[in-house]
This record gives structure tokens, C-alpha cells and sequence, in this order.
């Protein structure tokens, strides 16, 4: 244990030591060569130039080469293994996308991301910003938000875990201790196993994602809805409006922006969820989304081919939502 904390902290230091001796050895490399002193207007113009290029490159260029390393290339690489075969020997042209497109697990992952989609952001969004509104008007109403918050801490295979418990069923002769199954059996039902239930287990393994992001969409709008002006709200309570009327006529439309912002980041880690549905069904009893077949046809299917296709479409999907959350954020900024 010792020796891996050592192993750590020598690697931080190091790497810590290499990007300070990197910054600091180039800046003063370009403060040598591209000195302006001792030089006429125009060459000194020109030099300056140079040097307002130059750098900037010095401290983004290794992000970017990195970037490209780590990020691009494998975009690359994966569009490309989309085009070919199984194994990534042969060119096979648009068939992984045909097979995709045909195939009914597939279109069953397409129609329950969908319903992901339309169902977590927006529960998420609307408990997020109820709550940070109610709990803006309780004395209590810090630790109530720290309590919602605490889910946001913990990783989706924890939380899948902790809501196991929570949907557990054990036959109709022995003792419940699922809470779901527990309070169920307490109002004269039959015990169900949940999470096997068609349709229904979509919604309780959406539950645990909205369990999650309820902390993080309260948090953000909590902290918009504290910009509105005191004046605006007083004004409000003086014309005679009330809880409602400011919430909704007031309150909402000034925070429509950070709204969308949390509506789409939200919708973003939607589309990509994968570790809620592997350790709860596996994609089994109808279950299955895009990201966890992708897994399963890429590596235990051992399919580059149409593993790399599913990936494609799930990043399609993806950007014209993350660049329309770009572009908002950057509009909030101005």
C-alpha cells in the first residue's frame, strides 16, 4: 500500500515537474529568439507578432496534441471500423448500418433511449428546479439540499447497487426485504420482481438516474434562481401576486437559459447511460439502450464491425445536442 502511494505521488510530482519545467523552458526559449530589443519599428512589429502566435501554442498545444491523440483519432478509427468487417480486415461498405437498421434489438435500444429522452431530463429538470425553489423558503432547507445532492457523489454502478436492494424480490413464501416489495406486500399485493417487468423496469431503472441528476439540476438552477432580482420579486408581492404566480410568471422565464442548460446536459448523459441498465438487467426483459448493446456487440460479441456502426450512431445522436448546449452556455456567458 505504501509503496503504490509512493508510486503515486513520485508520478504527480513528475508530471507536475515536466509540465512547469516545459512552460517555463519555452517561454523563456521565446523571450531569447523572438526578442524585439535593439530593433527598428517595423521589425519589432513583426516580432511581436510572431510572439502573440507563438505563445499561446506553448501552453494549449500539448492539451490539443493530447486531444487529437486520445479523442480525435479514436473517432477516426471508429467510424472507419464501422465501414468494415468483424474482425477490421475487409471493407464491407454500409452493411453494419443496414444490419443495425434491421435488427429488432437495435430498434428496441433506439425506442427505449427515446423514452429516456422524454422522461429523465425532464423529471429531472422539473424536481431539480422545484425543489431549489421550496427549499429556498424552509429554515431546514441547506440540509435538505445537501441530502439531495448526496447522490450526485456516488458513481451509477453504486447507485444501481443501492437500488437492487431497493426493487429485490424474494419468492411469495419468504421474507421481503426489497422496500419496493416491502411496502407493496404491505398494502395486500403479491410480491413482483420488478426489474423483469416490460415496460415498467424502463421506468424503475429510469428512477435511479433521475435520483441522481435531481441533485445536480437543483444545484445549478438553485444558484440561477437566487440571481433574480429582489426588487422584481417584492414589486410582485406588493401588486398582490402569489407563491404561484411569482414561480411560474417570474421566477421560470428568468431562468429559462439555465433551464435548457441543465435540460440538455442532462439529455447528453441520457443518451450515453450504460452503467444503470448493465448492472440491473444487462439489457435483458426489453431493457436494453444503445450504449449497452454497443458494449455487448463490441466485446463480448468480439464485433468491431457493427460494434464501431452502433457507436457512430450513438455519437450522432449526441452532437447536435451537445453543440446546441455549447452554444447556449456560450450565449449565458455573454
Amino acid at each position: 500500500m505504501l509503496q503504490q502511494l509512493f508510486g503515486a505521488a513520485t508520478a504527480i510530482v513528475l508530471s507536475v515537474g515536466v509540465c512547469v519545467a516545459f512552460f517555463y523552458g519555452a517561454n523563456a526559449l521565446l523571450d531569447y529568439y523572438a526578442t524585439a530589443s535593439g530593433l527598428d519599428h517595423r521589425s519589432r512589429d513583426r516580432r511581436e507578432r510572431v510572439r502573440s502566435i507563438v505563445q499561446p501554442l506553448i501552453f494549449v498545444g500539448p492539451a490539443l496534441l493530447l486531444l487529437s491523440i486520445f479523442l480525435i483519432y479514436p473517432v477516426i478509427k471508429t467510424v472507419q471500423y464501422s465501414f468494415m468487417d468483424r474482425g477490421s480486415f475487409e471493407w464491407v461498405g454500409l452493411a453494419n448500418y443496414v444490419w443495425a437498421f434491421h435488427d429488432q434489438e437495435f430498434l428496441q435500444s433506439i425506442g427505449n433511449n427515446i423514452l429516456w429522452l422524454i422522461i429523465v431530463p425532464s423529471m429531472s429538470t422539473f424536481l431539480g428546479l422545484l425543489i431549489a425553489y421550496l427549499t429556498d423558503r424552509i429554515w431546514w432547507g441547506q440540509i435538505a439540499r445537501t441530502l439531495i445532492f448526496l447522490p450526485m457523489a456516488i458513481s451509477f454502478l453504486a447507485a444501481s447497487v443501492i437500488w437492487k436492494f431497493v426493487y429485490d424480490y424474494r419468492g411469495p413464501d419468504s421474507e421481503q426485504i426489497g422496500l419496493l416489495n416491502a411496502f407493496w406486500v404491505g398494502l395486500g399485493g403479491e410480491p413482483q420482481a420488478w426489474i423483469t417487468l416490460p415496460f415498467w423496469n424502463n421506468i424503475f431503472l429510469m428512477i435511479i438516474l433521475i435520483w441522481i441528476q435531481t441533485g445536480f439540476a437543483m444545484v445549478i438552477l438553485g444558484a440561477a434562481m437566487r440571481g433574480v432580482p429582489e426588487e422584481t420579486l417584492e414589486a410582485a408581492h406588493m401588486e398582490g401576486a402569489n407563491e404561484m404566480q411569482i414561480f411560474f410568471k417570474i421566477i421560470i422565464p428568468q431562468v429559462l437559459g439555465t433551464i435548457l442548460v441543465v435540460w440538455t446536459t442532462i439529455t447528453i448523459t441520457v443518451l450515453k447511460v450504460f452503467d444503470i441498465v448493465y448492472a440491473m438487467t444487462n439489457g435483458q426483459w426489453d431493457t436494453e439502450v444503445i450504449a449497452n448493446m454497443m458494449f455487448d456487440t463490441m466485446f463480448r460479441a468480439g464485433d468491431a464491425g457493427r460494434g464501431s456502426a452502433i457507436a457512430v450512431v450513438l455519437m450522432v445522436a449526441v452532437l447536435p445536442i451537445m453543440w446546441w448546449n455549447i452554444r447556449n452556455v456560450r450565449k449565458e456567458e455573454i
